[in-house]
């Protein structure tokens, strides 16, 4: 997968990371999901499934303001595109 599709995945978790609006663990799970893409461990198709995983357990939160759901599923399948 080319680098850039990785690095415009990773701009766009930064986007969420620094939104105040969205729940602070949704935005941890972004930030851990960002550390798993940013990693140099395994494959790149496992860091992303490692990545979306950590993002699904959070999409569902109640608290979460529409938007920012819609920003997680955004991330969710960019990096399924990823995972190919």
């Amino acid at each position: 997968m080319a680098k850039t599709n990785v690095e415009q995945i990773i701009s766009l978790m930064e986007e969420v990371e620094n939104d105040t609006s969205i729940p602070r663990n949704v935005r941890k799970a972004v930030t851990d999901a960002k550390e798993k893409m940013k990693g140099d461990e395994g494959e790149l198709r496992t860091r992303a499934s490692s990545a979306i995983y950590l993002l699904d357990e959070v999409s569902n939160d109640i608290n979460m303001p529409m938007h920012a759901r819609t920003q997680i599923w955004t991330l969710m399948s960019a990096l399924e595109t990823v995972k190919g």
